[in-house]
């Protein structure tokens, strides 16, 4: 019997050998033929090298014991660039190791689990991937880098990172039975920095659509890092029912997890690392019924309402399935926060007071109902006034063995949150536990509690159950890249050392900037240049004058219409101590007119501009993540900051934060900003706009809208400690009241006034 059973094992290691084919290509050709005769088994191998313009159709029925493979020589050393994408349909597919990057997809997807709407794929795998910077030519062009279909594939072990167009830069589809209880698998992925793209559809992931949200998608995203994840306000956003969302790393993300459609989702044990400089890193955010959420930890949060540690939303009566369904039957216990501002949140986006501007349709009055809050902790080393925000009623929720060290400062509470003494542990870094035990605080034992069987390190509960996210001092290495993303991809690359390039002529100023590495710092060391067409920045550069005091002159002889500086994709300047001077009719600073494929950034410091039509002029489908002037001079100029090209009214704008600090503007003859953002999208929290300390003078009397601070549909405005002085205008500002717009000791002398008005009347958007 036992020499049966060994030929037997034998007889199937030879057929397995036997049907086992690698194949080798070096081009599309043969790449093409060898995939059409792939049988299961078969693993075809591209050759190291650059690969342009490759558009890969993988279409094969391999089987669960023998997948078909399509693989790199080495993983990293294929290089996918170019207008290409991939395809994969059939069953047991498997990719590895391919590098994206150079290029875009010519098509809706980079990576995609469906050849067509009749072909999908079935327990496909991409792993050990790349796709880096693969954009279209303008933000405003919709592709995904990765779309799932079908059932049960799966994306682990790739590094995604820098998309800036429009579009999430995962999505799942649910269109038809073939894709609804999907169970399909991300996991073990590093997400690297997305930069905030200037209004909706910039979600990292996005689970179904409005339509498609009551089907049930069973998606698992699990061990995942979200890292610097900006591009909007919902980094994850669910849109179906019963997905599961554990053990992931928000890591300085601003935006959410947010619940937005659908229901029934599992949120547990994820960690979410804030920013103490940025207002905008958020952690969950709820809508609709029978969602879990336990086991999480919320560390140093700064967002508020949309953006709030914990966000619960109400719902609109009667809510279409692209709106905002109630909170219902949701349970939140055993989390930990830490260190965040404002954590609870309740009634988030209730706005009653706008139903005089807003349809029936769009007024969120529905509190959560049936709603259990416990078994969690807070802990502030500095006391919060306000832990606890109620936007609305919150009779619908039920708070159960709640613990909160708030350092005695009073704040208004309730029943359910128990105030405590105990003190915190940093077990690593971004990451503190009670060193005091709190398991004398007696448990909520809830419906269904004995379901939560672990806490946020994976320890058992039963052996110790106790309050809050963790029960034992462990340290998780929650920050350990090898974790995440392929094992030959290197995500951290450190900064090079700067060059300090002296230039003494024109000629050498515009070679120094075409010549230029990143970083570089280039330093004006002569009196005057006279510079005869734009410079292209196309990199990070500072240009400043050696001597801070005897400042340096750049004088632009540019055509009318032309920039003195052309800020190109991944552009980031700072312009100090210069005096930049034109002629009246060409621009100071100027987007690309198109083909902006990523944002740029401007920082002017301790200059003067003169003589310019307009400061900067920011063409449609461009956008800055920041644009920053301090204690400078603008004077004698047409127009200043234009900023409102975006006029789809569809939530686009043009810059996320535009910073004006210590300046001075004289005889600006039409507005000093016209900073705009169309549509009504009430998710929507950016741009940002910070006005202190500046002087403002006899400008703005050309401007057809009377408004020298234009500012219409923008979230965060802050205007205050200004002078405005003669300024012939109707309107120094219009602050929008129901958002974040403020203002406060301004000086206004003969220059109009400063309004406030509650609800400015935008199109919706939907």
């Amino acid at each position: 019997m036992k020499k049966l059973t060994l030929s037997i094992l034998i007889l199937i290691f030879f057929i397995s050998c036997e049907t086992k084919k690698s194949v080798l290509v070096s081009n599309a050709t043969e790449l093409e033929e060898s995939l059409s005769n792939a049988q299961p088994g078969t693993e075809i191998v591209m050759a190291n090298g650059e690969w342009n313009d490759v558009r890969i159709k993988f279409f094969g029925k391999g089987t669960e014991s023998q997948p078909i493979a399509l693989r790199a020589e080495t993983p990293g050393e294929v290089i996918i660039q170019g207008e290409s994408d991939l395809r994969l349909g059939g069953k047991y597919l498997v990719v590895d190791g391919l590098y994206f990057t150079n290029g875009a997809s010519p098509s809706q997807a980079v990576i995609q689990f469906s050849i067509n709407d009749d072909t999908l794929a079935f327990n496909a795998r991409v792993t050990n991937c790349v796709i880096e910077d693969f954009n279209k030519s303008q933000r405003n062009k919709q592709d995904l880098w990765v779309r799932f279909k079908g059932r049960n594939n799966q994306l682990d072990h790739c590094y995604l990172a820098g998309k800036s167009n429009r579009g999430p830069t995962i999505r799942v589809d649910l269109e038809g039975n073939e894709s609804i209880k999907n169970y399909h698998k991300i996991n073990n992925n590093h997400f690297g920095p997305r930069p905030p793209k200037g209004g909706p559809s910039a979600e990292t992931i996005q689970i179904g659509n409005s339509s498609t949200s009551m089907a049930p998608s069973y998606t698992q995203v699990y061990d995942n890092l979200f890292d610097r994840c900006d591009g909007e306000v919902e980094v994850i956003s669910s849109k179906s029912n019963f997905n599961e969302f554990r053990n992931n790393v928000f890591y300085k993300s601003e935006g959410s997890l947010v619940t937005r459609h659908g229901n029934y989702c599992t949120v547990d044990g994820n960690y979410f690392i804030g920013d103490e400089n940025s207002p905008h890193v958020g952690g969950i955010r709820l809508i609709g019924t029978g969602h879990w959420v336990t086991n999480n930890y919320f560390y140093n949060l700064r967002g508020e309402i949309f953006r709030a540690p914990l966000a619960v939303m109400n719902g609109i009566p009667k809510s279409p399935l692209n709106r905002y369904i109630q909170v219902t039957d949701v349970v939140v216990a055993y989390n930990t926060w830490v260190n965040c501002k404002s954590p609870w949140q309740f009634g988030v986006g209730s706005n009653v007071d706008q139903k005089d501007v807003l349809p029936p349709s769009e007024i969120r009055s529905e509190t959560p109902e049936r709603t259990l809050v416990a078994n969690n902790v807070i802990y502030n080393d500095k006391g919060d006034q306000q832990p606890i925000v109620q936007h609305d009623r919150i009779n619908g929720i039920e708070f159960k063995s709640n613990v909160i060290n708030n350092q005695s400062v009073d704040f208004e509470g309730v029943e359910g949150l128990i105030e405590k003494d105990f003190s915190v542990t940093e077990v690593e870094d971004n990451v503190w536990v009670p060193l005091t035990v709190l398991n004398e605080i007696e448990t909520h034992y809830g419906f269904e509690f004995d379901q939560i069987e672990k806490d946020l390190f994976g320890n058992v509960r039963d052996d110790n159950d106790m309050v809050g996210a963790t029960t034992s001092d462990a340290s998780p290495g929650i920050m350990d890249l090898s974790k995440y993303g392929p094992d030959w991809f290197e995500a951290k690359q450190e900064p090079k050392e700067p060059q300090i390039l002296s230039v003494r002529t024109s000629d050498e100023l515009i070679q120094a900037v075409a010549n230029a590495s990143n970083g570089d710092i280039i330093e004006l060391v002569a009196d005057n240049y006279d510079i005869g067409s734009s410079l292209i920045i196309d990199k990070k550069l500072t240009i400043r004058s050696a001597d801070s005091v005897a400042r340096s002159t750049i004088t632009y002889l540019g055509t009318a219409e032309t920039p003195a500086f052309e800020m190109n994709p991944g552009a980031e300047l700072v312009l100090q101590a210069v005096f930049l001077t034109g002629s009246g009719k060409n621009y100071a600073f100027a987007s690309l007119k198109e083909n902006m494929s990523s944002l740029y950034n401007l920082k002017v410091v301790d200059s003067e501009i003169s003589n310019f039509d307009y400061v900067l002029k920011a063409y449609k489908y461009s956008f800055s993540e920041f644009i920053k002037i301090k204690n400078s001079v603008i004077k004698n100029c047409n127009s200043g900051l234009e900023l409102s090209a975006e006029d789809d009214d569809r939530g686009d704008y043009n810059a996320e934060n535009v910073y004006i600090l210590d300046s001075q503007f004289d005889d600006v003859k039409r507005n000093v900003v016209d900073y705009y953002r169309g549509g009504y999208d009430e998710s929507t929290v950016g741009g940002n706009l910070v006005v202190q300390g500046c002087t403002f003078t006899n400008s703005g009397a050309d401007e057809e809208n009377g408004i020298l601070l234009n500012t219409y549909g923008i979230i965060n405005v802050d205007i205050s400690n200004n002078t405005f002085r003669n300024n012939d205008v109707k309107l120094v500002a219009r602050l929008w009241g129901a958002k974040n717009n403020s203002h406060a000791d301004n000086v206004i002398e003969n220059s109009g006034e400063l309004i406030v008005e509650q609800n400015l009347p935008l199109k919706l958007m939907y």
